[in-house]
C-alpha cells in the first residue's frame, strides 16, 4: 500500500490579495513535511477557470517547485488534459522530461480528456472527440519521450514532423502512466491500455473489490494492449481526508472542506449556473449545503422509507466522511481497501477551507500512528505482485502495435527552414 495527496488547490471566496499565494506556499510546506514523514506521492490536479473548485492550472510549475524542496516523494500529474488544443503533445513531453529530470526520476504521468464543459469550450475541445484526441496524444507522447529522433506523425488530431524531442526522462522509456477514472467502463478501459487507474469516485472498500478485480482481470488478458511503451499495474483511490485522535475534532476540522468540493463539484460538472468572475460559489454552498444534506448528519430524523435516488444521494454524502476520523477508524479502512487489491489510497486534504495547521497535524498523527503497519513488508508484496503479473506483462507488451505513422526522412536546412 502507498499513500499519497493530491492538490486541486481548491480557494473558496471571499478572496484576499494574498490568497493564492498563500495557498500555493502551504500546499508546498504540506508536501514538504509528507516528504519528511514518508508519504509516498504528491498529485496536483489540472483545471481551468473553475474559480473557487481548483486553481490549479498549472500542475507542472507547482510540481517543479515541490521538486527543489523534496527528496523522496513521488511527483504525480492527476491529471494533464491531453487534448491538444489545451496542452500540445511536444510541450507535455518537453515539461514532463524536464520534470523528470530535476526531480531525479520521480514523476508518475498521469492523463484525461477533460469533462467539464467549462473547460472543454474554453480551449474549444469537442466532447464527442475528446477521447480519440486523449488516445492519439497519449501515443504521441509516449514515442517522444522514447524515440530518438522523434519519426513524426500525421494522425486525425496530431501532426508534427521528425524532430529529436529533448530533454529526455531520466525513467525510461517513460515516467509511468495513469488516467483518471470515475466508472466501470473507464476502469476497463485503463486496463486494456496498461495504464495505472486514478479512481476518482469515493467508494467503499467493498465497491473499490469489483473494480479491482475487473482492473486486473482485464489486465491479464488478451484485451490489454499498452497505450504506452510499459504497462503499469496499479489501482489508486482517492478519499477527502483528516485524521485526530478525537473523532468530532476530525470532523469539525475535515468534513466542511470534504462537503465543499462535493458541492464545487457537482456545481461545475452537473447542477451550477456559472458566470465567470461573478458566482460566489462558498456563498451558494453555505446557502444551500442542508438542501443537498451536506451537513453532519445528513440521515432525515425517523425517515425509514427514503427513495432509492435519496438512498443513493445519501450513500454518496456519507462517502464523504470515509477518510475523516480517528487513527483507528483510519486504519481499520486502509486495511480493507489493502484487503481487496487497492495499491495506493490517496488523500485530499487541501479541500474547502480546512486549515493549514490542521492539515500539517492529521499528516503528522497519520505517519506516527498509522502508516508504520502499511509501509513494513513493502518489499515482498512487490516482489509477489510483480512475480505474478510477470507472465500478463510481457504478453501485454508483445502486442503493442508496431508504429505506422512515421513520415520518412525529414531534413532540416538552416537556411531554408524546409524539407
Amino acid at each position: 500500500m502507498r499513500f499519497g495527496l493530491i492538490y486541486h488547490h481548491q480557494l473558496p471566496r471571499p478572496w484576499q490579495a494574498d490568497s493564492e499565494e498563500r495557498m500555493f506556499r502551504e500546499s508546498l510546506e504540506q508536501i514538504e513535511i509528507a516528504d519528511k514523514l514518508g508519504f509516498d506521492y504528491a498529485w496536483a490536479t489540472e483545471h481551468h477557470f473553475l474559480e473557487e473548485y481548483s486553481h490549479s492550472a498549472a500542475p507542472e510549475v507547482f510540481l517543479a517547485a515541490a521538486a527543489a524542496r523534496t527528496k523522496n516523494i513521488r511527483l504525480a500529474h492527476g491529471i494533464v488534459t491531453l487534448a491538444p488544443s489545451v496542452n500540445h503533445p511536444t510541450r507535455v513531453a518537453e515539461r514532463l522530461a524536464t520534470l523528470d529530470l530535476i526531480s531525479g526520476g520521480r514523476v508518475d504521468f498521469g492523463t484525461g480528456q477533460g469533462s467539464s464543459q467549462l473547460e472543454l469550450d474554453g480551449f474549444g475541445v469537442s466532447r464527442e472527440t475528446k477521447r480519440d484526441q486523449w488516445a492519439e496524444a497519449l501515443g504521441v507522447i509516449t514515442r517522444m519521450l522514447s524515440e530518438t529522433p522523434f519519426t513524426g506523425h500525421d494522425g486525425e488530431y496530431v501532426k508534427v514532423p521528425p524532430r529529436n524531442v529533448v530533454p529526455k526522462p531520466k525513467q525510461g522509456p517513460h515516467p509511468p502512466l495513469w488516467v483518471a477514472c470515475s466508472a466501470r467502463q473507464t476502469i476497463e478501459s485503463a486496463a486494456k491500455a496498461g495504464l495505472g487507474a486514478l479512481s476518482f469516485s469515493f467508494v467503499s472498500p467493498e465497491e473499490a473489490k469489483e473494480w479491482v478485480d475487473l482492473y486486473y482481470r482485464t489486465l491479464a488478458s488478451e484485451e490489454c494492449v499498452p497505450l504506452g511503451k510499459t504497462v503499469n499495474p496499479n489501482f489508486a483511490v482517492v478519499l477527502p481526508f483528516m485524521c485526530h485522535p478525537d473523532e468530532e475534532t476530525a470532523l469539525d476540522r475535515g468534513l466542511s472542506g470534504a462537503h465543499f468540493f462535493s458541492y464545487s463539484l457537482m456545481h461545475y460538472y452537473i447542477t451550477g449556473q456559472h458566470r465567470p468572475g461573478t458566482t460566489d460559489v462558498w456563498n451558494e454552498f453555505e446557502k444551500n449545503r442542508e438542501q443537498y444534506g451536506l451537513v453532519r448528519d445528513p440521515a432525515p430524523a425517523g425517515d425509514t422509507e427514503q427513495s432509492p435516488e435519496a438512498q443513493a444521494m445519501l450513500a454518496q454524502i456519507t462517502s464523504l466522511r470515509r477518510g475523516i476520523g480517528t487513527p483507528d477508524q483510519i486504519r481499520d479502512l486502509i486495511r480493507r481497501y489493502e484487503a481487496v487489491g487497492v495499491d495506493q489510497v490517496i488523500f485530499s486534504v487541501q479541500i474547502g477551507k480546512n486549515q493549514h495547521e490542521h492539515i500539517v497535524e492529521s499528516l503528522e498523527t497519520f505517519a506516527a500512528e498509522v502508516l508504520p503497519e502499511f509501509a513494513e513488508g513493502r518489499e515482498a508484496a512487490d516482489a509477489a505482485k510483480n512475480a505474478r503479473l510477470e507472465v500478463a506483462i510481457k504478453e501485454a507488451l508483445s502486442r503493442i502495435v508496431p508504429n505506422t505513422t512515421d513520415i520518412g526522412d525529414y531534413t532540416v536546412a538552416p537556411e531554408l527552414g524546409g524539407k
